[in-house]
């Protein structure tokens, strides 16, 4: 009988190791061995299946099986990757050998295995309806329900734990946790916290009120995605020449400066009469309003103009940087915070994480484990269902941050549907987005010239793991789903229903990769750097802004902003989002090994090679 050398690899995680009896029955194209114990070996296989049995008498514990390799008597190496855990008494199907696609498969054991695994997780992945006019979701009610495959694994879990209850015990002991009580000063805010404390958020509370730094953040902050440039200004923000002369390069004027090139526009019109929530009995306020910004000689994006609500009015004033300090801090303030709940529901919330929860679950109902795209894409949406499933109930739960914004819970869902309804393909694909604002040329806007680097060192990896469309019916099953469970089968969007060529396939899966990496750290790695400074971006504003000119003070801001109880729980949120935690794993990293054969891997390697430079020449250039 010919010989197979078999090793099985346990994981490198906690508690990964078992003591119960493991079992092994391989698969060929003609027949199978007997089921042995671990170390004896069978016949020619495809396919291998593990089981795990009690040892003894002692109590039952999970295995991380991470792979199996096979060594043939010809000296074939075979990999079966798992990663996953196994309780006592289950049992495991693995294919082994190259990534597969359906219409590759010529023996009816594996073809009939690739239909049964698609069956199977059709069954456990089913598609929920959070809200109408929003993605759709996973059916799952809590993560304990998850396959431990796709859970946080237990450090993870640990670390959150930790820092949320040290985080706690520190507001608590200090008395801020849910105090009702006003801040007495500005100073005081920077209080909050002993030690958690970055570079960029001790340079916020520092520099919060100058105006150049206001405009650096619409290009750089967590929401780089909204200012566009302005040829023609909105018939609805009647700016004149007269109001932002003294703000522009002597000699110019607000025509010249647009015909130059050199106005952009913030505009959050999507808001506009998208009710309120309530704040102890009475309706908050929410400024769906305008901010027009010039570059100036020094290549410094400077806001010259502040309208806060979309109709112009007598008590919807033009703020300007020449009025009185505080007026003008605070139709900053108002902006931001619009802009916050924007950043948070929209950018952040919707379009990363809900994207990211279709992309995942249609991959995981369309692709069976052997198929290229799902060994491509599996890496970036592991954790997607375990993290969007504790979000809904932590962040968008009836205490949950979101909720206690100026929108509230059913402004915010208002605000996502409406963004949905109006969201184009190209948005979401970094280079024409970049175009479509006409921010090509701008200068020092740095996610645009990293993101579009990015963009392209994952197109180059794609167009190298992509080849064949028409015959791939899974292919199409997955973005059949995407477009009729995330883009509501938008097609006047210009989303695909389906796939026609390899350049279609390369483009979408670029945008799926980039957005569940690259774009979702772009708008939340940032958010204890940028918003754990209230004055500088806050979810909740509790006064009504101001409709004449020169009636605040410094008394009117600090009444307006959070009470220190919402302050210090937003500052919380944003430390715990924003962390990083110890199984974080960079992009391009790919820690499980999926691919078999050596053209995927090497061009794993490229990948991270052309990562690595990037990183090594951002690091000079700073």
């Amino acid at each position: 009988m010919a010989e197979y050398k078999l090793e099985m690899t346990t994981g490198d995680v906690q508690y990964a190791g078992a003591s119960d009896y493991m079992y092994v029955t391989l698969f060929g194209t003609e027949e199978q061995s007997e089921r042995t114990l671990m170390d004896n070996y069978g016949v020619d296989f495809q396919r291998g299946a593990v089981e795990k049995d009690q040892y003894l008498c002692l109590p039952e514990n999970e295995w991380y099986f991470s792979k199996m390799v096979v060594t043939t008597p010809e000296g074939d190496v075979i990999l079966y990757p798992c990663y996953r855990w196994i309780g006592r008494g289950e049992m495991v199907e693995l294919r082994g050998g190259r990534a597969m696609k359906a219409f590759e498969e010529d023996h009816p054991l594996l073809i009939d295995h690739r239909k049964n695994e698609l069956m199977l997780k059709k069954s456990l992945f089913k598609w929920k309806i959070m809200a109408e006019g929003l993605p759709h979701i996973n059916s799952f009610n809590d993560v304990s329900e998850l396959p431990a495959e796709i859970r946080f694994s237990d450090s993870r879990t640990a670390d959150i734990s930790y820092s949320k209850a040290m985080t706690g015990i520190e507001l608590k002991v200090k008395g801020l946790q849910g105090s009702t009580a006003q801040w007495e000063s500005i100073e005081d805010i920077k209080n909050i916290f002993w030690y958690k404390k970055t570079t960029m958020s001790e340079y916020v509370a520092d520099h919060w009120m100058e105006d150049d730094f206001y405009g650096y953040q619409f290009l750089n902050g967590v929401n780089p995605g909204v200012i566009k440039r302005c040829s023609e200004l909105p018939t609805n923000f009647p700016v004149t020449e007269e109001m932002v002369k003294p703000f522009l390069e002597e000699g110019s004027s607000l025509q010249k400066e647009m015909e130059k090139g050199n106005m952009f526009l913030y505009d959050q019109k999507k808001m506009d009469g998208i009710p309120p929530a309530a704040y102890n009995g009475e309706p908050l306020h929410v400024t769906a309003g305008l901010c027009l910004f010039n570059l100036n000689p020094e290549n410094k994006l400077m806001p010259i103009a502040i309208q806060l609500n979309q109709q112009p009015s007598e008590k919807n004033p033009i703020f300007l940087p020449s009025d009185p300090e505080t007026d003008w801090l605070l139709a900053k303030l108002f902006i931001k915070n619009a802009d916050c709940m924007d950043h948070e529901s929209v950018h952040h919330l919707m379009r990363t994480h809900f994207l990211a929860e279709v992309f995942a679950v249609a991959a995981l109902r369309s692709f069976p484990v052997i198929h290229p795209i799902y060994k491509l894409l599996f890496p970036h949406f592991q954790h997607t269902l375990h993290i969007n499933t504790r979000a809904r109930l932590s962040l968008l739960g009836p205490d949950g941050a979101l909720s206690n914004s100026s929108l509230g819970f059913d402004g915010l869902m208002e605000l996502m549907r409406r963004d949905l309804s109006e969201m184009t393909y190209s948005s979401l694909c970094l280079p024409e987005n970049i175009a479509a604002r006409g921010l090509e040329s701008i200068p020092n806007f740095y996610y645009r010239d990293d993101g579009l680097k990015l963009w392209n060192i994952i197109k180059s990896f794609v167009k190298a793991v992509v080849d064949e469309v028409d015959k791939d019916t899974e292919l199409q099953d997955w973005i059949s789903e995407v477009f009729t469970h995330g883009f509501l089968g938008n097609k006047a969007a210009g989303f695909p229903a389906a796939f026609h060529t390899v350049e279609e396939v390369v483009k979408f899966t670029t945008m799926v990769i980039f957005t569940t990496t690259v774009q979702h750290a772009a708008v939340n790695s940032g958010q204890y750097d940028y918003n754990s400074w209230a004055p500088n971006g806050t979810l909740l504003l509790r006064k009504p802004p101001p409709t004449t000119k020169g009636q605040s003070s410094m008394k009117t801001v600090l009444e307006t902003l959070p009470n220190v109880g919402d302050t210090v729980e937003f500052a919380a949120v944003t430390w715990l989002l924003s962390d990083r935690y110890t199984d974080y794993i960079p992009l391009g990293t790919y820690p499980e090994e999926r691919f078999d054969e050596p053209e995927p891997k090497q061009m794993i390697k490229e990948f991270q090679a052309e990562l690595s430079y990037l990183k090594i020449e951002n690091s000079v250039s700073i």
